[in-house]
């Protein structure tokens, strides 16, 4: 039984375009043009996967005036790399277009609110394998597989790195060339929306991390007609990663801004097909444009609906404006708090000031908890483990030096984030090439104790909502001693206190005062209990230490 299935494709201001595929044999089908710009031909086809693309005249500079060229369709759901064509794939079932017949079962299941979270980011192709791992991993399934990893660990969220379809079967994903299609070499679409909902299943939300600054070279808009949809030329060529989507070009005639729309378009379809939790979005400060991203952000919010949707700014140097009261974005990465962390514990410097304006981002100007997304490192920059290396710091010496970043950062005002593998103590440089998680680390002592560590801290989190708010007090600093201390606390009776201590010395029976409450606290990291008096406690504090003590 065939039905007719619409093909088309928006190109306002080329000539010519035909349909070709394997139902036709690649022979041209005609397209007629519409006033809405948009090529249009029916095709009676039964169910079953057809590949096909479009033949275009492109008005792309690059290409001969007119030139015809075969292009992907830009909204082709499923590519077929091995062909080398990059031909779409279109699915009909029932005499409808799918994109495949997978069934969500925990849609209904709640997911922590955006303050409560701590988030994971991760690269499916590298997260799941390892060196002596004999079996080719790095899928989807795999993923999977460690989410009782990653439970126990007590992460409710993952940022996954990019996942539309890019040349190639290894990439970091900064190269999208089809932005509706997922990386095929991950596994099926069906395939992701199975780990996505398992992490649903598991309380743990879904964080994408988005590329709308620009495309890969070859995408399929830039060849049809290049300045449409993207700046002529980059406008910062020492940051310039591909052809840069404009979003300031309006077409009169239609009423349309291009790029606005397309990208508009993709956003919709993720959040309605993939029921992703929040996107981040790379490259902010290159897209330059507020008015395009308060339009973005509000279109995603809209299409989420009543579920939770974090937006977050990758805008390196961070800045104020992009999450504050009129700021598009709900947060944006805190790139200040990763280098005064990593300067301080690695002991290059120390300046007790920029390390309190990292710790309270209210300092630098930002509002509240959820504006900043705080990270020791990330995919962009080296582990710990490898700064700590470069300066001969090695074994018990490194391993305490990270317990003293993980503590701070998991208590500092904000959203914290883990890259994978730095929980316990992964020392594999950074690099483009495949880096695959070393899982046999977890076998030493030093870097299970790294974990366990890490694990508890968000465990403190979650049971100290202390932690969830944006207060903070200062209440001791000795920039002698390199010791500063401080105190976090919600109105229902929560409350934290951290010291800690930047120098190599141990500091025996030291007096910290100013305590925010006389009586028992306990102290979380060597789980004892400790009486505070009016003139605070007397502890000792290791070289390189953080001291988290909890009220009582």
């Amino acid at each position: 039984m065939t039905k007719p299935i619409e093909f088309n494709l928006f190109a306002p201001y080329n000539k010519g375009a035909a349909l070709i595929g394997s139902f036709s044999d690649w022979q041209e089908i005609s397209m007629e043009k519409g006033e809405d710009g948009y090529f249009r031909t029916t095709v009676e086809l039964k169910d079953g996967d057809y590949e096909y693309k479009f033949r275009v005249q492109s008005n792309s500079w690059f290409l001969e005036p007119e030139q015809w060229v075969d292009v992907t369709d830009p909204y082709a759901t499923d590519i077929n790399e091995l062909s080398g064509k990059d031909d779409g794939i279109v699915r009909i079932k029932d005499g409808e277009r799918i994109v495949d017949t997978y069934v969500w079962k925990n849609d209904d299941k709640p997911l922590p609110a955006d303050h409560e979270l701590v988030i994971y980011e991760l690269h499916v192709g590298d997260f799941s394998g390892g060196e002596d791992d004999p079996y080719a991993r790095g899928k989807y399934k795999h993923v999977i597989e460690k989410l009782d990893y990653l439970c126990e660990l007590g992460i409710n969220a993952i940022e996954l790195m990019p996942l539309k379809e890019y040349p190639g079967d290894y990439s970091w994903g900064y190269n999208p060339r089809h932005f509706f299609a997922t990386e095929s070499s991950y596994g099926s679409t069906a395939g992701l929306k199975q780990l996505i909902d398992e992490c649903h299943g598991k309380g743990i939300r879904i964080i994408m991390d988005g590329i709308y600054n620009h495309s890969e070279a070859s995408a399929p808009l830039t060849q049809i007609d290049h300045d449409y949809w993207y700046h002529h030329s980059p406008r910062d060529p020492d940051n310039s990663w591909g052809p840069e989507f404009n979003y300031e070009h309006y077409d009169e005639n239609l009423d349309v801004f291009p790029a606005r729309k397309f990208i508009g378009d993709t956003i919709r379809y993720w959040i309605e097909n993939f029921h992703i939790d929040g996107i981040r979005y790379d490259a902010a400060r290159q897209i330059a444009n507020y008015d395009f991203m308060h339009w973005i952000v509000q279109e995603a919010k809209k299409t989420a609906g009543s579920k939770p949707f974090y937006n977050i700014a990758e805008h390196i140097p961070e800045t104020t404006s992009i999450t504050n009261v009129d700021g598009p974005m709900d947060g944006c990465w805190h790139d200040s708090f990763y280098h005064c962390i990593l300067e301080h514990i690695c002991g290059d410097t120390f300046d007790l000031e920029r390390l309190k304006d990292v710790i309270d981002c209210k300092r630098q100007g930002f509002m509240g908890a959820t504006n900043v997304v705080n990270y020791l490192t990330n995919h962009d920059h080296n582990h710990i483990m490898v700064e700590l290396g470069d300066r001969q710091i090695f074994d018990e010496e490194a391993f305490r030096r990270a317990k003293l970043g993980a503590a701070i950062l998991m208590t500092a005002v904000g959203v914290p984030l883990v890259w994978m593998g730095e929980e316990f103590g992964e020392y594999k440089p950074k690099q483009q090439e495949s880096a695959k998680i070393d899982w046999t680390l977890l076998g030493n002592e030093l870097n299970k104790g790294l974990f366990k560590f890490y694990s508890g801290l968000i465990n403190l989190r979650k049971n100290n909502h202390a932690l969830y708010t944006e207060n903070i007090d200062f209440l001791h600093e000795n920039p002698e001693a390199k010791v500063l201390a401080y105190s976090r606390w919600n109105d229902e009776g929560s409350r934290v206190v951290v010291v800690t201590n930047f120098s190599e010395n141990f500091l025996a029976d030291y007096q910290v005062p100013n305590f925010p409450a006389s009586g028992t606290w306990h102290e979380w990291t060597a789980d004892y209990d400790i009486e505070a008096g009016d003139d605070g406690i007397v502890t000792d504090i290791g070289p390189y230490e953080a001291k988290v003590f909890v009220w009582q």
